[in-house]
């Protein structure tokens, strides 16, 4: 659990600068800073999996510190990326589009649901 969480702090962190950097970039509603975080942590989870299925880089302690930890610190995006991957690489079809779909649609119902509770 302590490697999870200091890979978290170090993701955290990231997520931070990364934001910080990007909100200069340009002068628009769209969020780029989010997506940056978002594109880079997809490439970066995608990386270690790939180096995980090749070697045996990546290890149970390394796999907490990086890819539970830091990836889960950066965002949780690359993760539920990866997993529609491994659901779409394994054909699971039906699986695949219910949770991407799911996924977006009952998000962005809990978002409104949850700012509707507070107001």
């Amino acid at each position: 659990m302590l490697l999870a969480g200091v890979g978290g702090f170090f993701g955290s962190c990231a997520r931070y600068l990364v934001g910080r950097l990007t909100a200069g970039w340009a002068v628009t509603p769209f969020p780029i800073g989010t997506f940056a975080v978002n594109i880079i942590g997809c490439l970066f989870i995608g990386m270690l999996f790939g180096l995980a299925q090749r070697t045996n880089f990546v290890s149970q302690n390394l796999n907490l510190l990086l890819i539970t930890g830091f990836c889960g610190g950066f965002t949780t995006f690359s993760t539920f990326s990866n997993e529609i991957f491994i659901l779409a690489q394994a054909k699971q079809w039906v699986v695949c589009a219910t949770y991407l779909l799911l996924s977006i649609v009952a998000g962005v119902a809990m978002v409104w649901l949850g700012r509707a509770i507070t107001q």
